[in-house]
């Protein structure tokens, strides 16, 4: 009997393999300067680079049919930030909610929803694919994350895009923490990553990250953080949060998170 593998089963079998393990509680064991915490590091780079040895960096993700939307989406994490510059923005409906693009760009930016909205924009019915284990297919409406890079000029050593966000997760020894997270240019680039405004032909709700979350539809969905404040452009992910390059990611959850 001959056995078949195709690459997107492998891809999702390294990626999950070490993340599955951290769905839950942390302990100790994950510790930022433990063993197990620097064998999942090294796992993780593996996964980076089996990734990118074998995917192009312009490969789809699948894109369904709309009537495969059988169910709302479902929100992930946290669904209302309590935060109390978040509740401003709110209730004024995100009138002077500003994006901002800055770090290693020749043209820093702060653009309005409303801005945003006017740029050239993308519609795409993807699977969102939860570390916890669950799926579900929506249509995402948003601006290509790729053009405004562009409008911003990415200067030559940048590396990652760091994404900022509105929504505190706890409160830590220097001061409240708030969720980050970061993806390399490649898939800042890619064609299916966008700046997301409307979910399923409607303005984003609050519990899905509005007014703007970003969709990295080759990644699971931590990765596509939520209620956004705006990006940085940097060559390095140490002064970060804890350096891992995301909230999660500090806590023992892999970088590349790739499906």
């Amino acid at each position: 009997m001959t056995l078949r593998l195709d690459r997107r089963r492998f891809l999702t079998g390294l990626g999950l393999a070490s993340a599955l393990p951290l769905s839950g509680c942390f302990d100790p064991l994950v510790a930022s300067d433990s063993t197990a915490r620097n064998v999942l590091e090294k796992a993780n780079d593996l996964t980076y680079r089996a990734q990118r040895l074998l995917l192009r960096s312009d490969q789809l993700a699948p894109e369904f049919a709309a009537s495969e939307i059988r169910q709302p989406m479902r929100p992930n994490g946290t669904v209302s930030p309590q935060d109390a510059d978040y509740m401003v923005l709110v209730r004024e409906n995100f009138a002077s909610w500003r994006f901002t693009i800055d770090g290693m760009v020749e043209r820093p930016m702060r653009v309005s929803l409303d801005e945003l909205r006017a740029m050239p924009s993308r519609t795409q019915i993807t699977r969102h694919d939860c570390v916890e284990g669950w799926s579900c297919v929506a249509k995402w409406t948003g601006t290509p994350l790729a053009g405004l890079l562009d409008q911003a000029g990415v200067k030559a050593q940048a590396r990652y895009v760091v994404f900022n966000c509105l929504d505190t997760m706890e409160n830590g020894f220097l001061g409240p923490v708030r969720y980050y997270e970061s993806i390399d240019l490649v898939d800042a680039r890619h064609p299916q990553t966008i700046l997301a405004y409307g979910l399923n032909d409607a303005a984003l709700p609050v519990a899905n990250g509005a007014p703007l979350r970003v969709r990295v539809e080759r990644q699971l969905g931590y990765k596509m953080a939520k209620f956004l404040s705006g990006i940085t452009l940097t060559d390095s992910l140490q002064a970060f949060g804890d350096g891992s390059g995301g909230y999660w990611e500090d806590r023992g959850y892999e970088w590349f998170a790739g499906i």
